[in-house]
């Protein structure tokens, strides 16, 4: 019986995970959840599972969620910023699931890696954001990273059994998004409506917006290099519109690794539970023979800036990938608000990347406070670019 912490509960990988929980209810139990603002899921998954606490967003939720919950309840209910580390180190925990959107989930998921808990990673920004320090806590604490990204599953699972001098590079698959073949004049009319309907994956709301504008897959290429060490020289991005092939890993004998599914979170998310083992999912088999068939583009850097973004912040490196990822969120919301149209998404994240002074070899307050920098210049951003 492994038990396990899940930060972000409520959201898409978290409500998988806990399905995950439902079928194999003699293989794990949730002794801890924490979620944002959904308090009413949480109190239906606090009186399914019974974990002995759960977190929310701030004190007034608290209330809320305790209100809904029967009297006979006894788990612990927290809030905040300390709630939410409290939770993912929590001490009968083995496992934390950090699966909290954006930079929120960073200082938890350190707190996790600082009780000696072993990490499944769903939240891409703790590396992008502080990949060096966070790898590096985790080498001393003697912790593993168990990726949850599909992508990052998919190269962890090709890389199994093998030598790290072997590998040549890391085929990173995209879907491409909605937009894929989409006029570029076209773009100013996207409507979040239109971003939201992504053709192959469901998740969240952020993700997709990112997955819309390919910033997604160059998260996890900043991603990728702290998760398995490798430059960004080594790291290319193939787009694949079928989604069937998560991710490929070529060797220096010219071998190429992939490892095959359909698009469906579940299976990653299972495989970091379980691992080395794989559960019984009962999941079916790509339709090898008369599906589409599975092809294969270069990105469209033109089409997709934010991709170009992204790369740049992870060539650079220092507190750059921290301004990225807070610039993005900031302009992403915006998009999702109905602010700012889609096309404004790549320019306020330049511009706030254009104005940071970067700091190589930052410290984690020193990242911190890049991120709230960068807040801030993508929020007068918006400003300018909604008037």
């Amino acid at each position: 019986m492994k038990r396990i912490a899940i930060l972000g509960s409520t959201g898409s990988i978290g409500r998988s995970a806990l399905s995950i929980v439902r079928m194999f209810p003699e293989r794990f139990s949730v002794n801890a959840l924490a979620a944002g603002r959904n308090v009413a899921l949480l109190a239906e998954q606090i009186q399914s599972f019974q974990p002995e606490v759960a977190a929310v967003f701030d004190e007034d939720r608290g209330r809320e969620l305790q209100r809904l919950l029967p009297a006979t309840c006894r788990t612990r209910i927290l809030h905040g910023a300390d709630g939410y580390a409290r939770v993912a180190a929590w001490e009968s925990v083995e496992m934390t699931l950090a699966a909290i959107v954006g930079a929120a989930g960073l200082q938890p998921t350190l707190a996790a890696i600082d009780a000696g808990k072993t990490i499944a990673l769903a939240n891409k920004e703790t590396l992008v954001m502080a990949g060096e320090i966070v790898t590096r806590r985790a080498a001393e604490a003697g912790v593993l990273i168990f990726p949850v990204d599909s992508e990052h599953s998919a190269i962890f699972q090709c890389l199994q059994g093998q030598r790290a001098e072997d590998v040549d590079r890391i085929l990173l698959t995209a879907s491409g998004g909605p937009f894929l073949d989409r006029p570029i004049g076209e773009f100013a009319t996207i409507t979040p409506e239109h971003a939201l309907r992504h053709p192959n994956w469901s998740m969240g709301a952020k993700i997709t917006i990112d997955s819309a504008t390919l910033m997604n897959k160059g998260l996890e290429v900043i991603e990728a290099m702290w998760l398995f060490g490798v430059s960004p020289e080594k790291i290319r991005v193939v787009v694949h519109p079928q989604s069937v092939i998560h991710s490929m890993v070529a060797f220096r004998d010219g071998a190429v690794m992939a490892q095959l599914g359909i698009p469906d979170m579940r299976a990653a998310i299972a495989y970091a539970l379980s691992y080395p083992e794989r559960l019984a999912l009962g999941q079916p088999l790509p339709d090898f023979c008369g599906g589409p068939g599975l092809t294969f583009r270069e990105p469209d850097l033109e089409r997709f800036p934010c991709l170009a973004l992204a790369l740049d912040a992870g060539r650079t490196g220092g507190t750059l990938p921290a301004v990225l990822n807070a610039a993005n969120e900031v302009a992403v919301h915006a998009f999702l608000d109905r602010r700012v149209a889609f096309t404004a998404i790549p320019w306020i994240v330049g511009r706030a990347m254009a104005g940071h002074a970067v700091v190589n070899n930052p410290t984690l307050e020193a990242i911190i406070a890049a991120d709230r920098w960068a807040r801030q210049a993508a929020a007068e951003l918006v400003s300018s670019a909604h008037r």
